[in-house]
């Protein structure tokens, strides 16, 4: 089994259908955000996870000498790791301390973050799905649970699983340079260039992190909630000084006023608190990226030696 040449032809499964018609392809008039475009590329994409999915659990049973429960526990289908999911989710949460201070606190978005109508506005429309619900399912199927057990299959030590594995979920992204150039043709081609290496250089990134959650953890849902929380936060701020929302950091009076708040810009201590939260964050992900992603379920025998 060529293991390289079948993780390029999963790459490629997932890219080229949306090439391959009018209703998916990107053109200088039609945007990726286009309602129409985000449907179809999801059934498109949907198809190319469920023929992956299959022929690697073919590939597994067959050449990997597996039963089939087993091929579907490769696959991070089952168990499906409830404990693993949520101390995946805090260990990620962990990381992000500095930029849940500034969105939620500084901003002052804590208010709506758990109410039915703001989830219902986030995925109620077709971005906020395909960002949210159907880009981390479809590709945390296609680049982990698809590609990583050919890995396995191949005998792989983890350490390089974990770092080589990600680079093809890196590459798929490289074609958002070609869609970018379409729809923004007034950019200089370096600029765009550059802004896809950016891209290629944190997809990977998160790559690295996905994968080994998922060996650890062997839950294919824990790794797709990690993703869509790293979704809805965005790359941390990592330079200038945090700024109020619209509706800004509580200053409450009493109860008769509880949302007022003050004018002016903020103090810099604000910004101070937010990036010792950032090094906070950092500091404590190193040490728990161990004990919380711990699972009976791990895919392989992983320990920090064999990174």
């Amino acid at each position: 089994m060529h293991i390289r040449k079948d993780h390029v032809l999963l790459t490629l499964l997932y890219v080229v259908p949306f090439y391959l018609s009018p209703t998916t392809r990107p053109s200088p008039s039609l945007s990726r955000d286009a309602p129409s475009v985000i449907r179809a590329r999801i059934r498109a994409v949907t198809g190319s996870c469920v023929v992956s999915s299959i022929v690697v659990l073919w590939l597994i049973v067959q050449e990997g000498g597996s039963s089939i429960g087993a091929g579907v526990r490769l696959l991070g289908w089952w168990p499906v790791g409830v404990l693993e999911i949520f101390r995946s989710l805090l260990l990620t949460a962990i990381l992000f301390i500095g930029p849940l201070f500034e969105r939620g606190i500084v901003e002052g978005e804590w208010r709506v973050w758990f109410r039915r109508s703001k989830l219902s506005e986030s995925l109620g429309g077709w971005i906020g799905w395909r960002n949210y619900v159907a880009g981390p399912f479809t590709e945390e199927v296609m680049f982990r649970s698809a590609i990583v057990p050919l890995h396995l299959l191949a005998h792989e030590s983890p350490g390089r699983i974990v770092f080589i594995a990600p680079l093809y979920f890196g590459i798929a992204h490289v074609h958002h340079f070609y869609e970018f150039r379409l729809t923004h043709p007034d950019t200089p081609a370096l600029a765009a260039l550059l802004r896809s290496l950016f891209q290629f250089g944190y997809t990977t990134v998160f790559g690295w992190y996905a994968t080994f959650v998922y060996l650890r953890t062997g839950s294919l849902i824990a790794v797709v909630v990690v993703h869509s929380f790293c979704n809805w936060c965005g790359l941390p701020r990592l330079w200038g000084r945090v700024e109020a929302g619209d509706s800004g950091p509580s200053f409450k009076r009493g109860k008769e006023d509880e949302d007022t708040v003050e004018d002016g810009p903020l103090g810099v201590g604000w910004t101070v608190a937010y990036y010792v939260l950032l090094v906070a964050g950092a500091v404590g992900f190193c040490q728990a990226l161990w004990p919380l992603t711990e699972s009976y379920h791990a895919l392989v025998s992983f320990t920090a030696k064999t990174a």
